[in-house]
């Protein structure tokens, strides 16, 4: 499919123009997606005509925020396959949710001589929270091996998850590797020894379907940015049972009950982790964002990017001196690809690749504990979303050939 083709890249404003003098070629969708012109116009429309502050309000405004507010909500936990809108916590991101779990169930739960359990995969989201949490605890925190081709190895799950462990906590997608792990079976396994799962979803819950009932994970944690809403809204999702039993972490208005002049009452879920004004326009748009991925077809969506990845990850393979890092079947890849080509630093090939239009990413991709694991400092990553293109695709193939003959004699 070409750019002409797509039926959904017109939605898109920001794609339909030049960076140095080449159409852009926007590859960075693993750091955050782009925004079709429906949800940019709900932006505009929320703080032009419904603008208020939610839950405090009998005002016509009031009334209408909270309605659209509390309306995202229920279709973010459609959207999951929750049981309950209650189990759908507002946060700032994925990294906000995981603290939340961490400074929350993890502080109430967590004693000397505990372990936690995460893989060397993890974004350091999903990792630094629980390494803090060991320190203070005087927990353990064990890594769990990966498999040649990068996935959180199974069979080293079931060694390193054991009847101390309280909590494990896996990305279900690596935002490097590219691979989608085993969560569910890995659940199955921490249930067994009766540990919480808790499931980082910002690299899966944006590009294929995902129900956390049949996953039977305890908590998941996702952005909105990387699912074509704004920036600083997010999701925590945990079960009604374990939230009950969970304190809040931050406090002030919103979130109680009663406060008395020495203590204080919490309010019921959710909204007893929503502590002070919230992102409103943020949860509000990323329903509509939510509305858009469910009118293409969450199963069209993942279908769509496994064509460009099987279309893709052969070409670059193809090209001399590229190293691609996780599988190289394309039917066990995600649409991250990470890459490097020998000879030449990972910014300088980003460089490079933007001067012909093409927009990737290049680093540790906050990953660093895996690039030791790989014997790496950083990476190329090229990932792919709804919007691009086997046109797009070509574009890469042809920038970094083009990148690997201007480097060739080792200078800029």
């Amino acid at each position: 499919m070409d750019n002409k083709s797509n039926p959904w890249r017109k939605d898109f404003p920001i794609l339909d123009q030049k960076v140095n003098d080449e159409d852009l070629v926007y590859l960075d969708n693993a750091a955050t997606t782009q925004k079709p012109q429906a949800v940019i116009d709900a932006i505009s429309n929320y703080y032009s005509k419904d603008n208020a502050n939610v839950h405090r309000g009998v005002h016509t405004l009031a009334e209408r925020s909270t309605e659209e507010f509390e309306a995202a909500r229920e279709k973010i936990q459609k959207f999951i396959n929750a049981e309950s809108s209650e189990e759908i916590i507002y946060t700032k991101g994925t990294t906000d949710s995981l603290n939340i779990v961490a400074r929350s169930y993890g502080q109430s739960n967590i004693e000397a001589g505990d372990e936690i359990v995460i893989s060397y995969l993890e974004h350091h989201s999903n990792l630094v929270p629980w390494q803090q949490l060991a320190i203070q605890k005087h927990a353990t925190l064990k890594y769990i091996d990966l498999t040649d081709d990068g996935f959180v190895d199974l069979e080293d799950a079931k060694k390193q998850i054991t009847d101390k462990t309280k909590i494990v906590s896996i990305a279900h997608v690596s935002n490097v590797m590219g691979v989608e792990n085993p969560v569910k079976e890995i659940a199955k396994i921490a249930h067994q020894h009766g540990a919480v799962m808790v499931v980082d979803g910002a690299q899966s819950v944006p590009h294929m379907p995902v129900d956390v009932q049949d996953l039977d994970c305890d908590f998941l944690a996702f952005s909105g940015h990387k699912m074509l809403g704004p920036t600083g809204i997010g999701v925590l999702y945990g079960k009604k049972d374990l939230l009950n039993t969970m304190p809040p972490v931050d406090f002030g208005g919103e979130m109680i009950n009663f406060v008395h002049l020495q203590d204080t009452s919490w309010t019921d879920l959710p909204w007893k982790f929503e502590a002070g004004t919230p992102n409103i326009a943020g949860a509000i748009v990323l329903g509509k964002a939510i509305d858009y991925l469910n009118e293409i077809g969450m199963d069209k969506i993942q279908s769509y990017e496994s064509e460009l990845v099987d279309y893709a990850l052969p070409k670059i393979l193809a090209i001399p001196d590229v190293t691609i890092y996780g599988p190289s079947d394309p039917k066990k890849h995600t649409s991250v690809i990470s890459f490097n080509l020998n000879g030449l630093h990972p910014h300088d090939l980003a460089t490079g690749l933007d001067m012909e239009g093409v927009a990737v990413r290049a680093g540790h991709h906050c990953a660093q504990p895996l690039m030791t694991y790989l014997g790496l400092s950083a990476t190329a990553r090229a990932s792919f979303y709804l919007y691009n293109t086997k046109e797009d695709a070509d574009k890469l193939v042809d920038a970094i050939i083009a990148t690997k003959e201007f480097f060739k004699d080792g200078t800029i």
